[in-house]
């Protein structure tokens, strides 16, 4: 099997041309940047469209024209015809908004610095390494599966692989799918998804994890002779969770019913009521009965959220804040909102992400497969 060929950089340099937020907006207080927020929107009407990713806080979602997870915001980004996509997420999100969205529509990430770092956990040009190794210890059929949280050049290496991308909610009709066109599975970045899959399809079993960190620990000839290879990478937020949150939140609530993302280590997720993604969790709480009790085991700002959205319902984050909150989302300053706009409306684009040509054909194939199932 031959190793990508396109050409691809470490995501730390591949957008180092992002620009920080000018001095003047870095102190505007909540009212005047509201103010020129919906100014600078009145000006440019249809023109724009605003993402707003389920973590995002308040300040971001209550401009957004709409609300989601990422794969569904970039399809909403697609359907638009607006001109310019401001993306209130990361990075990665960012890219596959423009993979999908026409040519001559530009997608913008407010901050450079909102990197997920899930995503940095599994870098094109050190799964090309490890795919090398691995595939030279077997004559089986290895099919990688990427989950929607990685960069557009990962997702690429798997389209050119035979394989496919993957959301939270499709993962299991992945593996399926794979696993018709091959033996075996490489599945990243996120071991604890990729666990929690196999243990759905019951294949718990044929579980191996590659640490791409640890080269005393990696051995290709000894992972190929299980079906399911799991690299180790996961969210720094959802792994934060621990078996003992939900024994505490059942404690303090009788009737506390636990939903927590399949991207938590399996031990939480069986300990839970049920796991899913964050329109599964959003809909559980549209769902509920007055008066229910929902813990929350995701990013705490989508918790928020829904204590707003649904006040008949009582909605508890399933751990503190300082553990539920994403760094990387937390990035998307509202003021960078208003400074992309209002650069906008003087008709300079800012922090522009472009997925390079090749990169976004081949990746928006692995996103067909992934459609087709």
């Amino acid at each position: 099997m031959e190793s990508a060929e396109f050409e691809t950089d470490l995501s730390l340099f591949k957008y180092d041309n992002l620009e920080q937020l000018p001095p003047e907006y870095r102190d505007l207080g909540e009212d005047e940047r509201t103010e020129r927020i919906e100014s600078a929107l009145d000006t440019l009407g249809d023109d724009v469209v605003i993402l707003g990713h389920n973590y995002q806080r308040r300040e971001i979602v209550e401009h957004a024209d709409f609300i989601g997870d990422s794969y569904q915001l970039s399809k909403e980004a697609a359907n638009a015809d607006a001109d310019y996509v401001i993306f209130g997420g990361v990075t990665f999100m960012a890219e596959s908004a423009d993979i999908i969205t026409d040519d001559d529509q530009s997608v913008i990430l407010p901050s450079m610095e909102a990197s997920c770092p899930m995503a940095g956990m599994a870098e094109a040009l050190q799964v090309d390494a490890a795919w090398a190794e691995l595939t030279a210890e077997t004559d089986a059929n290895v099919v990688p599966i990427t989950y929607m949280n990685s960069y557009a050049d990962l997702k690429a290496f798997c389209a050119e692989q035979g394989g496919l991308v993957c959301t939270s909610s499709n993962a299991h009709e992945a593996f399926e799918y794979a696993f018709e066109q091959g033996d075996k599975v490489l599945f990243l970045p996120d071991k604890h998804l990729g666990e929690n899959t196999a243990h759905r399809l019951g294949l718990e079993d044929e579980i191996v994890e590659w640490d791409p960190w640890d080269p005393d620990s990696k051995d290709a000839s000894k992972a190929v002779e299980n079906d399911i290879i799991l690299w180790d990478g996961y969210c720094q937020v959802h792994e934060r969770f621990r078996e003992s949150h939900i024994e505490q939140v059942r404690e303090e609530y009788d009737d506390a019913n636990v939903i927590v993302h399949p991207e938590c280590r399996r031990e939480v997720v069986e300990a839970a009521d049920e796991a899913g993604s964050t329109a599964r969790i959003c809909e559980v709480v549209e769902e509920a009965d007055p008066g229910d009790t929902w813990a929350i085991g995701t990013e705490i700002h989508l918790t928020h959220h829904l204590q707003r959205w649904h006040p008949e319902v009582n909605v508890v984050p399933l751990c503190g804040e300082a553990c539920m909150d994403c760094n990387a989302m937390r990035q998307i300053d509202p003021n960078y909102l208003a400074w992309v706009l209002e650069e906008l409306v003087e008709g300079r684009e800012r922090n522009v992400i472009e997925v390079a040509p090749e990169e976004k054909e081949l990746a928006q194939v692995a996103l067909d497969r992934m459609i087709e199932i």
